[in-house]
């Protein structure tokens, strides 16, 4: 039998008049969730929806924070200090707890968004900072990042529990990081392929780079980009495949120590 492993999704990221992602589709098969707080995407009434959805669907939540950049859905690296990026994700973190409160569930996690997240994966002073800010709200919270990554290293020297994350449907480089959007090869949305992949990473710790290597990876939890076309049929690929191997699927606060 495989180790057991997260399935989580970007959802919650509607907001206004605006609807984008295929949340209620998506919520059926993971078993953690990232809710925008408001600040690349969403908004209260979203949060709060979104929220519900995961909790009739017995779907673990985290809060997804983000660099204040609705234009640009939080994909465009701002120049931000360590001690605004700090306060910006106690800020959002605080009011996505303060839904799952209202809503009598817990907050499992924190993920940071798009250029926050992968910034924090390079930069050590950014990836220190949303640790402190994790750490300063609850201790329990489990960080999500990149595998082998800053980010995850720094949620260690916090003293967090950490999850190491993989993305699905994401290319990565030879050194690990993922391949920037727009670029060849930055998205796979083939579901067999897909499913071919992740599987590999689970069994083998292992993923194919841009460059046709092989790098070592550590998957905890795997992401599944809710605004990807075709998000829907890649988690059915991807959940039907580590069904069938043996795996299994749980929230990340049931087995990450």
């Amino acid at each position: 039998m495989l180790a057991t492993v997260d399935l989580n999704s970007d959802i919650g990221e509607s907001f206004g008049a605006y609807k984008i992602g295929w949340d209620e589709e998506v919520v059926k098969y993971v078993t953690s969730a990232n809710i925008a707080c408001g600040v690349h995407a969403g908004d209260p009434i979203v949060m709060g929806r979104t929220v519900r959805l995961a909790r009739e669907h017995k779907v673990a939540i985290g809060a997804h924070p983000g660099f204040p950049d609705l234009q640009g859905f939080g994909r465009r690296n701002l120049a931000m200090s360590p001690s605004e990026v700090k306060n910006y994700v106690i800020w959002q973190v605080g009011a996505l707890w303060a839904f799952a409160r209202s809503e009598g569930v817990l907050l499992q996690h924190v993920k940071p968004h798009g250029a926050l997240y992968n910034v924090a994966a390079r930069e050590p002073a950014l990836a220190d900072a949303i640790a402190e800010a994790v750490a300063g709200i609850d201790r329990e919270l489990i960080l999500v990042g990149l595998a082998g990554s800053e980010l995850a290293r720094a949620g260690e020297r916090a003293g967090l529990k950490v999850a190491s994350e993989v993305f699905a449907d994401r290319g990565y480089n030879p050194d690990g990081s993922l391949v920037q959007r727009g670029h060849p090869g930055s998205i796979i949305n083939d579901p067999e392929a897909v499913a071919v992949r992740v599987a590999k990473m689970v069994k083998e710790g292992k993923v194919a780079a841009s460059d046709g290597t092989e790098i070592p990876i550590r998957a905890d939890t795997i992401c599944f980009h809710g605004d990807t076309p075709g998000a829907v049929e890649l988690l059915k690929a991807v959940r039907g495949r580590l069904e069938q191997l043996g795996a299994k699927l749980a929230p990340i606060r049931e087995f990450i120590a």
